[in-house]
C-alpha cells in the first residue's frame, strides 16, 4: 500500500493520579484534583493534536512486561476493569478499547522480518496494563481512535541497558518501516517518566499538593539534563547518556519506550514542544511534543 506516516510522536506519563485527578467518569474513586501542572500540560498537548489527523495510536508501555520477545496486542477489542496493584484506592478504570490488529500485525511481522522475536497476544481474557490505558486515556479521553500497545522487552534484566537500547533502536526502525508500508497516519506515544525515585509512604490526603515534590536535587538534576539535551534536538545525545541516566535516576527509560520512539521518528534534531513537567509522588513527568511531519521528519 504505502504512504503512511509518524505524523507526531510525544512523552505521555502514566501515573495514575492523573486520572485520580480529573474524576473521569470511567474511573470509580474520586478526587479534590491535584497535579494541574501536569494535568494542564496534558490539556495544552490535546490541543496542539487537535490539528494533526491521525488514524491510530501505537504506544510502548513500560507496564507490559514480556521476557521472552516483544509482544502485541492481537484482539479486536478489550473491555474490562484495571485495578493498579499499588494504588487501588485511586485507580478503578473501566476501559473499551479498539485496537487496529492489521497495523499490529504489520509491525509484527516486520519486526520479526528484521530478526526480532516478536509474538502476537490473542487471549481475549488479557487485562491490559495501566500504563496504556493512562497514557491512551489523557491523550485522547473520547478513545475515538483505535491503538496498537506494544509490550516492554526486559532485556535489560537479562542483559543490560545497552543491549536493551540495541533492541529498541530496531524495534522503532521496524516500527516506522510497517507505518510506512501500512499508509496510515499514525501518532507514536512512549509512556514514560523520567527520573524515577518514589516515595515511600503515601499522604493521608493523596491530592495534597503541599506535600508533591521531587525525591531529591539529584533527581531534578538528571530531569533537567536530559529536558534541556532533547529540547536542544539532541535525541542521539540521549539515548548515548541513557545507561547512566537509568542508574543514577531509576528512570522509567529502563522500559525502552523512549529509545523506541526516537528510533522510530529518526533520532529528531528539531525542538519538541514542552507542554508540561511536574512531579508525582517525586518522580519526574514531563509531557513533550514531537511534532514530526509539521517539521518535516522522515
Amino acid at each position: 500500500m504505502g504512504g503512511g506516516k509518524i505524523v507526531a510522536g510525544i512523552i505521555a506519563p502514566h501515573p495514575p493520579h492523573l486520572i485520580y485527578a480529573e474524576n473521569p467518569p470511567q474511573n470509580e474513586p474520586k478526587s479534590e484534583g491535584g497535579w494541574e501542572q501536569l494535568r494542564w500540560g496534558y490539556e495544552r498537548m490535546r490541543e496542539s493534536l487537535e490539528e494533526v489527523d491521525y488514524d491510530v495510536i501505537v504506544i510502548l508501555s513500560p507496564h507490559w512486561q514480556t521476557y521472552v520477545g516483544t509482544h502485541f496486542l492481537g484482539v479486536e477489542n478489550f473491555k474490562s476493569l484495571s485495578v493498579d496493584p499499588v494504588f487501588p484506592n485511586l485507580f478503578r478504570f473501566n476501559y473499551d478499547m479498539q485496537v487496529d490488529i492489521e497495523l499490529a500485525k504489520t509491525i509484527h511481522d516486520q519486526a520479526e522480518a528484521d530478526g526480532m522475536a516478536v509474538k502476537m497476544m490473542e487471549n481475549p481474557d488479557f487485562r491490559v496494563d495501566y500504563g496504556t490505558i493512562v497514557s491512551c486515556h489523557l491523550t485522547r479521553p473520547d478513545w475515538d481512535k483505535p491503538i496498537v500497545s506494544i509490550s516492554s522487552n526486559r532485556s535489560r534484566h537479562y542483559y543490560s541497558v545497552e543491549v536493551m537500547q540495541e533492541m529498541m533502536m530496531q524495534l522503532g526502525e521496524s516500527t516506522r518501516k510497517a507505518i510506512e508500508a501500512s499508509g496510515k497516519r499514525v501518532l507514536l506515544i512512549a509512556s514514560n517518566s523520567l527520573s524515577h525515585r518514589h516515595f515511600t509512604s503515601e499522604s493521608a490526603i493523596p491530592e495534597d499538593m503541599s506535600k508533591e515534590h521531587i525525591t531529591s536535587h539529584a533527581m531534578h538534576l538528571w530531569d533537567m539534563r536530559i529536558l534541556d539535551l532533547m529540547r536542544e534536538g539532541k535525541t542521539q545525545q540521549v539515548v548515548d547518556e541513557m545507561p547512566e541516566f537509568i542508574e543514577q535516576a531509576i528512570s522509567e527509560s529502563d522500559g525502552g519506550s523512549l529509545t523506541w520512539m526516537f528510533s522510530a521518528l529518526g533520532m529528531p534534531t528539531y525542538s519538541p514542544l514542552m507542554h508540561g513537567y511536574g512531579t508525582i509522588i517525586g518522580t519526574g513527568n514531563v509531557i513533550m511534543e514531537w511534532q514530526h511531519e509539521k517539521k518535516g521528519g522522515v
